[in-house]
């Protein structure tokens, strides 16, 4: 987003001339970008977890993400700024939420895979591939359908192995005799991966918990 910006992406598009260009909503940060059919529900954007609790509900949630200590958003923004202001207010917003995300990463890196296993609730375990008809991404939850070239990243594991060949990304769901093939899609695996427990099995891990961690909006608003 940041380096959209800094290229002049939100500039008047030769396409649409008689409208500005709306910040997050056309740009590549829209799961809906370019999306004239089969639009998906804002609720299930990841910029969401920026937005504050009270405006989850609202018809465009991004509009509502408070870029500083005087909660100025783009809903107000749209309304008493230009476009140059607005681009700068979000641009600092930008480098300094991506300074944030990076220095609340590090610790979350050098933890056990234990603690970043999903909390509130049993062991999610993956979904391989080819275990049925019409192969998917490896979250349960997710509905994202196999296709090679959607990008996302492949593992592999062989569970009858000792602990340390266990587990191994791949660039290929082919594999030798015993290895299971595991797919995250290109939205999943910046949230999730995918690791080997014993008596688990094959399970669904969150890369950074604390922003899954909803309990935390409740306390204060994310910015």
């Amino acid at each position: 987003e940041l380096a959209f910006i800094n290229h002049g992406g939100y500039r008047l598009s030769s396409l649409t001339p008689w409208r500005p260009r709306y910040i997050f909503e056309d740009s590549f940060s829209c799961m809906n970008y370019e999306c004239k059919d089969n639009r998906g529900p804002c609720s299930d954007c990841v910029l969401m977890d920026l937005v504050p609790v009270d405006r989850l509900g609202e018809k465009k949630p991004c509009r509502h993400i408070p870029f500083n200590d005087s909660w100025a958003t783009l809903d107000s923004l749209y309304r008493y700024s230009d476009q140059q202001e607005i681009e700068k207010i979000v641009t600092d917003w930008l480098r300094r939420t991506i300074v944030r995300l990076e220095e609340e990463r590090l610790p979350v890196q050098g933890r056990s895979g234990d603690e970043q296993l999903l909390a509130d609730g049993p062991p999610v375990h993956g979904s391989p591939l080819y275990q049925k008809l019409n192969s998917k991404c490896a979250n349960p939850a997710c509905p994202t359908p196999f296709v090679w070239k959607a990008g996302g990243k492949f593992f592999r594991f062989r569970p009858d192995t000792p602990l340390g060949d266990r587990c191994a990304t791949v660039d290929s769901p082919q594999g030798v005799h015993g290895v299971r093939h595991y797919w995250l899609c290109e939205r999943c695996v910046h949230t999730y991966t995918l690791v080997y427990r014993d008596f688990h099995g094959v399970l669904l891990m969150v890369l950074w918990p604390d922003h899954n961690d909803t309990s935390r909006r409740d306390k204060s608003p994310a910015v």
